[in-house]
């Protein structure tokens, strides 16, 4: 749970920094491709984390910008980038100038269940990390380089010159 907005600020810069490194590694011509035995691909998931973070925004009574939920998603890795960008901003925006530390323990209807808005924020940054893990694994698969969030991946182990672990 979230019970301060300087936690939430701390956590939403990192955790927007780190996805913006993945997108970044994403290509146009894997965007869309599909993999299989995944239904989901790049492009789905770097979508849905940006309709998502806006949605459950805005369930709690601020108001993000971004994408309604029927918007189709670019086919251009920059413009998702660019549409991530504004939307995570406007969250971080919102949270700062219209919620104090008091405000986190509010409820708001969410699903049918009564979450306090702290829960929201940490379910929304749950969600993205969980979709980001997911797109990781097609990432290998696809044969891109995927960055390290928690801790060096396995091309960043070469770059410091040690072997990864096993």
């Amino acid at each position: 749970m979230i019970r301060k907005i300087e936690d939430f600020v701390k956590l939403w810069e990192y955790e927007t920094e780190s996805t913006l490194k993945l997108f970044n590694c994403i290509t146009d011509e894997t965007l869309n491709k599909e993999v299989k035995g995944y239904e989901r691909t790049l492009g789905f998931l770097a979508w849905h984390i940006i309709l998502s973070n806006v949605e459950m925004g805005n369930n709690t009574g601020l108001s993000i910008e971004g994408p309604k939920p029927d918007t189709d998603p670019p086919n251009k890795v920059s413009e998702i980038i660019e549409i991530f960008k504004k939307t995570s901003e406007s969250l971080l925006n919102e949270v700062k100038s219209k919620w104090n530390d008091d405000s986190l323990l509010e409820k708001k209807e969410m699903y049918g269940e009564m979450w306090e808005n702290g829960a929201t924020l940490h379910i929304i940054i749950s969600h993205l990390t969980h979709h980001r893990a997911q797109m990781t694994v097609l990432m290998r698969i696809l044969g891109l380089p995927v960055v390290g969030v928690y801790g060096p991946s396995k091309e960043e182990w070469k770059n410091f010159g040690m072997e990864p672990q096993k």
